[in-house]
């Protein structure tokens, strides 16, 4: 759609918003997880070819954005503003939304291994509260990657990690990666794996030898708090 000015562009967006199924869409996204454009085409009741066209749409307008993530992409809201601008059309609706809720088992929910990094809900929240701290920083040349911020590379040092060999490894140093039970992101790549290997060493998490879960110690918890300002 060709836009000539601020009107024409929120009337472009308001209309993308506008169609039902792309709505529908767009408040399955709106708690903050990613999907698959296979799960969205099935809350937004329509064909997976039908789902493909309205998210190129959604794309387009910048509402919504995609993950590349091994065979699958997954797709998310475009940032804080159109979750806002979502949310305030839903107070004009007088329509409340229902929550996400996870189906995955409870300990695997929880914690667990994701290749040789801690996915599950603690996975999570190591990576959010690695942001809040401004330990990671957004790679420039890589869209979904990251990396440490002189105050991480130092709090990873004083783990006993270092940071200089991390980096030559032939890997990716960090990276998003979407986790498949919470759909937001952990921290994948070589810094993922020397999060997993410091909760091992440390008896932060102890591995269940018969699945992919990770209990989380009472020492862990208090290391934790301590060091991360992570309670959990």
């Amino acid at each position: 759609m060709n836009v000539t000015g601020p009107d024409d562009a929120v009337s472009s967006i308001a209309a993308a918003i506008g169609e039902p199924a792309r709505a529908r869409m767009l408040y399955a996204l709106a708690d903050g997880r990613a999907r698959t454009s296979t799960e969205l085409a099935v809350l937004a009741e329509v064909s997976p070819a039908t789902a493909s066209a309205h998210l190129l749409r959604l794309k387009t307008e910048r509402l919504v954005k995609v993950l590349p993530q091994g065979k699958h992409r997954y797709y998310s809201l475009q940032g804080p503003s159109v979750a806002a601008a979502l949310e305030a059309l839903s107070v004009l609706a007088g329509a409340p939304r229902s929550a996400f809720v996870p189906s995955t088992p409870g300990p695997l929910r929880v914690a667990r291994t994701c290749y040789d990094h801690i996915a599950g809900s603690l996975g999570v929240a190591l990576h959010d509260r690695m942001l809040a701290l401004g330990w990671l920083s957004r790679a420039a040349k890589e869209e979904q990657a990251y990396d440490l911020t002189p105050a991480g590379a130092n709090a990873l040092e004083t783990l006993g990690e270092h940071v200089d060999s991390m980096r030559a490894l032939r890997r990716r140093f960090a990276y998003a990666c979407v986790d498949w039970s919470e759909r937001r992101p952990h921290i994948g790549g070589a810094l993922g794996a020397a999060l997993l290997k410091i909760a091992l060493k440390r008896e932060w998490v102890l591995q269940d030898l018969d699945s992919r879960a990770l209990e989380i110690t009472g020492r862990g918890r208090r290391e934790m708090t301590a060091r991360f300002g992570l309670h959990v």
